[in-house]
């Protein structure tokens, strides 16, 4: 029955002369979702609506599943739209839409009419009561209740007139790339692909950086990383995922370095890679799915450890979740069973038994003097070996 669908935004309505560059944004994202899909869509803008309609055949359930992960859509509405060619057609229109739309008719209703195009002979009030009463006449086992109706008829006259009923939520946010560029510290855990998905939803464009340790960990850990950046990638758009041979690094910090400050020192090395790669591809700040508390590493302490390396903000999404809440985004989003795969990461390769938990930075800086011989050219090798992987190129 639908061929068609309105786009409903939230914030974007409210920026002002720039409105028309985040509406751009979200039409190319749309476009970017639908690629996938079978059949051909065409999207475009009118009177501050953005629609989508489908040129032929197309999977009404996969089109809609698509849209729900483009962020910026906070409802996708199935709409039937006609030409305007009289009241009296409109009004068959509409019955015939009650009938086909909701074969079991013992509902409450109301109509609410939008009218942009204001030459349109009856106004708004009078489109509402008109085509209320058409559906009483048609349906009287029907009833109109005006504060919480079983069904809202919506019926907007534009150059075109479009009527529908259901609103579908979408994962709401800004289009992705309107917000800047942010490099995302991806591992195989649960918490860095939902810190991903929680910045990329306020409009952050992602690159993504994995720090793998061969023959620490193998290439099946690498393939769930790609492949996590894969899930993540279908709300973001393609994902220009580093990988980064970590493993020389790491076993320099374990031979120099306390054992109980393995984590941290290594982390700092972490922040202090990404961060080079994240200023020579234009990113505008690091993220990270570190929460306060959930290990050693993540203390206040810690953070502050670990934050002292960069020059460039780091944003920590998921600073104040504890680890069901965590969880429970990720299955929402898709990545969790994946994350949950037992294939080790770097991170937890060389985890001491017992880290330190409020590290001192004077004595931190202390301890990395003993990698001063070689620590320049292993981490200069990691990033000439940089192995760029692009992954939902479509």
């Amino acid at each position: 029955m639908f061929t068609s669908f309105l786009i409903k935004y939230a914030e974007i309505g409210v920026k002002g002369r720039n409105r028309y560059l985040f509406e751009d944004a979200l039409v190319r994202q749309i476009k970017y979702a639908l690629k996938k899909c079978e059949g051909e869509f065409t999207v475009h803008k009118s009177q501050g609506r953005i629609y989508v309609e489908a040129c032929g055949e197309f999977d009404y359930e996969e089109t809609i599943a698509y849209l729900q992960k483009v962020f910026g859509i906070s409802g996708i509405c199935p709409v039937v739209s006609v030409e305007d060619e009289g009241f009296e057609k409109l009004c068959h229109t509409v019955v015939q839409y009650m009938a086909d739309v909701y074969p079991d008719r013992n509902k409450t209703f109301k109509v609410h009419s939008r009218r942009a195009r204001k030459n349109y002979p009856k106004e708004s009030m009078e489109i509402n009561a008109d085509l209320g009463e058409a559906i009483l006449h048609a349906y009287p086992e029907m009833s109109v209740d005006v504060h919480q109706p079983d069904i809202l008829l919506n019926i907007e006259v534009r150059e075109k007139i479009h009527i529908y009923s259901e609103v579908i939520p979408g994962p709401g946010g800004m289009p992705s790339g309107t917000g800047g560029k942010g490099m995302l510290l991806l591992s195989g855990g649960i918490d860095s692909p939902v810190a991903g998905y929680m910045i990329a939803k306020r409009g952050v464009k992602l690159d993504a950086v994995y720090f793998h340790a061969p023959p620490y960990t193998g290439e099946r850990a690498k393939q769930k990383v790609v492949d996590l950046a894969r899930i993540v990638s279908e709300y973001t758009g393609p994902i220009y995922l580093h990988v980064i041979q970590f493993t020389d690094i790491q076993l320099y910090i374990h031979e120099k370095c306390p054992h109980e400050e393995l984590t941290i020192i290594m982390r700092r090395y972490m922040m202090r890679i990404a961060e080079h790669i994240a200023k020579e591809t234009g990113c505008l700040g690091l993220i990270t799915g570190e929460s306060i508390g959930q290990v050693a590493s993540q203390t206040m302490n810690s953070l502050i450890a670990t934050n002292e390396v960069c020059e460039l903000p780091v944003y920590r999404p998921l600073i104040g979740f504890d680890k069901q809440e965590i969880v429970e985004a990720a299955q929402k989003i898709g990545t969790f069973e994946t994350s949950i795969l037992p294939y080790e990461d770097c991170c937890t390769i060389f985890v001491a038994k017992h880290p330190v938990t409020k590290p001192s930075l004077k004595v931190i800086r202390r301890h990395e003097h003993h990698l001063d011989e070689k620590i320049e050219e292993l981490v200069q090798t990691a990033l000439d070996t940089d192995e760029l992987i692009i992954v939902g190129e479509s």
